[in-house]
């Protein structure tokens, strides 16, 4: 490396460096906080290192609540996760799949419309929504979670056209000059090609899932449907003390699988938006 530019590489990775370091911080002191007593945690005059340094934390939050143990919150949050996940990347796959590829009356309309569902905030449909699900008898499940995944989502659906469009044209044509049907172009053509943009959609489903606290709250009432985000917020309490040492210590447990996830599947993420903002 040329002497004039090692300045400016020391002076990038230092920068960069320290905003790593502010970035996560907020993490390395849920973790360190997670070792600590509850009554020291927010203490101003204590360390980030624990002191004492306590594993009492992990064993009281994964007690659990309510007569249920914190594995019952994770198996219910895991369950919920795969259902909705499945539903909303076929649904939205196969939607996506109408609007890049085939043609039909009103089309450009019915995709403007399902663009301006995204600016609606959830607390529109919020009150519709519940009616709808109490009169169905479906409170306390997690069908008025997982069932609406089937009917795709409009991000998920806007990020799969954008894909679609760059594949060629002229596959599908191949495709049906050897006999293939819109179905077995979009199983046998598109799916296959499509892998990176459905990467990125299961992952931001199961980030969303995973982090939901509203919907189950809605919709769940019995504690041993409870899902983690629910299990985290029982921890804390207006009328006696909250245990916020099992909390923070339970919070690093469901932080696992989102970094371990992050971390294997980081590249598809990265793929598969960089990729679905070019037009073929």
């Amino acid at each position: 490396m040329p002497k004039a530019k090692k300045p400016k590489w020391w002076i990038y990775h230092i920068l960069v460096g320290g905003f790593a370091i502010l970035m996560l911080y907020p993490v390395i002191w849920l973790l360190m906080s997670s070792f600590k007593p509850s009554d020291t945690i927010f203490v101003t005059a204590q360390s980030l290192i624990p002191d004492p340094f306590i594993l009492s934390n992990f064993a009281q939050g994964w007690e659990g609540i309510g007569g249920n143990s914190f594995g019952v919150f994770i198996k219910n949050t895991v369950v919920l996760v795969i259902i909705t996940m499945i539903g909303q990347v076929i649904s939205s796959a196969v939607i996506a799949f109408g609007f890049a590829r085939l043609s039909f009356f009103g089309k450009s309309f019915w995709f403007a419309l399902m663009m301006v569902t995204l600016m609606l905030p959830y607390e529109v449909v919020m009150i519709p929504q519940y009616i709808i699900f109490s009169k169905l008898g479906w409170l306390d499940s997690i069908k008025p979670i997982a069932v609406p995944a089937y009917f795709g989502h409009p991000f998920f659906i806007f990020l799969l056209v954008q894909f679609i469009r760059t594949i060629p044209r002229e596959l599908d044509e191949a495709a049906t000059i050897d006999g293939c049907g819109t179905f077995k172009i979009f199983y046998k053509i598109i799916l296959p090609l499509i892998r990176p943009a459905l990467a990125t959609v299961s992952i931001f489903s199961f980030y969303w899932t995973w982090d939901n606290l509203l919907g189950p709250v809605l919709y769940l009432n019995s504690p041993d449907k409870y899902t983690v985000s629910m299990a985290l917020n029982m921890f804390l309490s207006n009328e006696t003390v909250s245990n916020w040492g099992a909390m923070f210590a339970m919070s690093i447990v469901t932080l696992i699988p989102v970094f371990v996830i992050f971390f294997l599947f980081q590249r598809h993420v990265v793929e598969g938006i960089s990729t679905s903002g070019l037009k073929g």
